[in-house]
């Protein structure tokens, strides 16, 4: 994969819960809540393996470094999860990170 971008994340989320629609809940605003404490459950695995090994040897640590990245990628998918809840398109998150860039780029 040469870029990857939310598109593709969104599609495969799409595709997972299409997968599992009979066994997990509805993608809906109102479990838009749920999926959001379920992305710091993981972002919190993500700071444990930097607390516990530190961020340089987790970063280079080949065993250490897989298991970041494979939390990040949970993160990515309760995100994208998110997003499907509140139908927030690729594009309106596009438009709102570039303005959003722009404000802080005039901050300081």
């Amino acid at each position: 994969m040469n870029d990857f971008g939310i598109n593709e994340m969104l599609e495969m989320q799409k595709t997972l819960q299409e997968k599992y629609k009979d066994k997990w809940k509805p993608i809906c605003p109102e479990r838009g809540k749920d999926k959001l404490l379920w992305m710091i459950g993981e972002i919190g695995e993500v700071i444990d393996i930097i607390k516990k090994h530190g961020g340089e040897k987790a970063s280079q640590e080949a065993g250490l470094r897989e298991h970041l990245i494979e939390e990040l990628a949970d993160v990515l998918m309760y995100f994208n999860d998110v997003l499907l809840c509140y139908g927030i398109s690729a594009e309106e998150l596009k438009q709102t990170y570039v303005c959003k860039f722009e404000k802080n780029m005039k901050r300081w």
